[in-house]
C-alpha cells in the first residue's frame, strides 16, 4: 500500500492519497486545485490509477480538484448526498464504503455539524474527519448550515466510540501538527474533553472568527465539484452507460424528480395570481448573469449554491412560516431549493413549474 498525507500551504488543508500498489487503483481525500499538477505526478511517478475522489464536505476556504481530475482522468467524485453538490458522481450516504484495490474499502460515517454534508472516512485503522473534527479542535459552525450540537453528537457519539489508537487525520492544521488519536482527542482537546453539550454549544457561539477569505467563490465552485455548471452537466455526460439522450445526465435529474415529489410547485399563471394578491417573498436562485438578463418583478437574487448561508442576510426572510415562491430558468435548480429550504425549517415554499422560461411564455 502507499499512503500519503500531503498539504497546501495557503488553506493549510490536508489531502490525502491512498493506494493499492498491485492493482494500481488509487483515492484521494479532499483534494485542492492548486496541487492538480503535483497530484498528477505522484499519480505518474506509481502508475496509478485514480478511482474517487472523496469530499469530506463542500468546503469554503478553498476550491477542490476533484472536478478536474474527473475530466483528467476518469476517477468519480463523491460528496454527501446532504451538501447539495448535484453534480457529484456519488451522492454519499451514511454507512456507504468504497472498494478499491484488491481487498480495499473505506467506510463512511456521517459526522454532520460543521455542514449538514460533513462527512468522514474510515480506512483500516485511520479516520479522515476533515474539518468535524481537528487535532485539539473542530471546525466551526456559524455558517453553511452549521449545527454545534449536532456536531457534538457526531464527534461523541461516532467519532470517539471508535477504538482509542484509531490514527485521526484532519481536513487542517493551523499549528503545525500532523496526526493524532481517538484517545487524545476525547481526552485533551480543548472544545470537547470533559464538555457537556451545552457548554460546547457555547464555546462554539463564542468563537467570533471572520468569514473564510475564500467563501464566496469556494462553496459555489465546490458544489460543482470545483468547475462551473455547465462544464460539470457536460462532463457527466460521458459516464452514462448507452446512447439513449433520456438517460444523459441521469443521476441530476433523478435528484431533481424526488425533490418535486416534496414540494409544491404552481403553474406560472397561479404564481402570478399569488403574487398580485398575497405577501410573498420571490426568491431567484439562478446566477447573477440570468437575474440581469431577466427577472420577476421585486424578486431576491439568492443563487443555488450559495442558498443556506446567504439566506440569513435578507430579514424578509426571517420569518419561517412566511410564503416564498421560488423560480430559476426552467425549475430544476427551484424544486432542489425549495425542498433545502423545507429541510430548513421554512413550512410554506412553493416552485414555478417551468421556470423563468414558461414564466415568460404565459404571461
Amino acid at each position: 500500500m502507499l499512503f500519503k498525507q500531503l498539504f497546501d500551504k495557503e488553506s493549510c488543508t490536508y489531502t490525502y492519497l491512498i493506494a493499492d500498489l498491485d492493482s494500481k487503483e488509487a483515492i484521494f481525500i479532499d483534494p485542492v486545485d492548486s496541487e492538480l499538477d503535483g497530484y498528477l505526478n505522484l499519480l505518474k511517478e506509481h502508475d496509478l490509477t485514480l478511482k474517487y475522489s472523496l469530499e469530506t464536505h463542500v468546503h469554503a476556504d478553498h476550491v477542490t480538484a476533484s472536478g478536474q481530475l474527473r475530466q483528467l482522468l476518469g476517477a468519480k467524485t463523491a460528496v454527501s448526498s446532504l451538501c447539495g453538490a448535484e453534480s457529484a458522481d456519488v451522492q454519499i450516504q451514511d454507512g456507504d464504503t468504497f472498494e478499491f484495490g484488491e481487498n480495499e474499502s473505506i467506510k463512511v460515517i456521517a459526522t454532520p455539524g460543521h455542514t449538514p454534508g460533513s462527512t468522514s472516512f474510515l480506512w483500516r485503522d485511520r479516520v479522515f474527519t476533515g474539518d468535524a473534527l481537528l487535532i485539539g479542535g473542530c471546525g466551526r459552525t456559524d455558517f453553511q448550515g452549521g449545527d454545534a450540537g449536532a456536531q457534538y453528537d457526531g464527534i461523541t457519539q461516532r467519532l470517539f466510540t471508535l477504538p482509542d489508537d484509531t490514527i485521526v487525520y484532519p481536513g487542517h492544521d493551523y499549528n503545525g501538527h500532523w496526526i493524532s488519536n481517538i484517545s487524545q482527542e476525547r481526552l485533551t482537546n480543548p472544545r470537547l474533553a470533559g464538555k457537556t453539550k451545552q457548554q460546547f454549544i457555547e464555546i462554539m457561539q463564542n468563537l467570533n472568527l471572520p468569514k473564510p477569505k475564500l467563501i464566496d467563490l469556494a462553496v459555489p465552485a465546490n458544489r460543482y465539484c470545483g468547475i462551473d455548471e455547465e462544464q460539470a452537466n457536460q462532463a457527466a455526460e460521458p459516464r452514462i452507460e448507452g446512447s439513449d439522450p433520456k438517460r444523459q445526465n441521469a443521476s441530476m435529474q433523478d435528484l431533481i424528480m424526488a425533490a418535486k415529489k416534496n414540494i409544491t410547485e404552481l403553474s406560472p399563471a397561479r404564481a402570478k395570481e399569488i403574487i398580485s394578491n398575497s405577501d410573498v417573498s420571490i426568491i431567484d436562485v439562478r446566477e447573477e448573469n440570468e437575474f440581469a438578463a431577466g427577472h420577476l418583478d421585486n424578486a431576491i437574487l439568492l443563487p443555488r449554491g450559495v442558498l443556506e448561508f446567504k439566506i440569513g442576510n435578507f430579514p424578509e426572510l426571517a420569518d419561517k412560516s412566511g410564503a416564498i415562491i421560488v423560480y430559476c430558468r426552467t425549475g430544476g435548480r427551484a424544486a432542489l431549493s425549495a425542498n433545502t429550504l423545507q429541510n430548513m425549517g421554512y413550512t410554506n415554499v412553493l416552485s414555478i413549474a417551468g421556470g423563468y422560461e414558461a414564466w415568460n411564455q404565459q404571461n
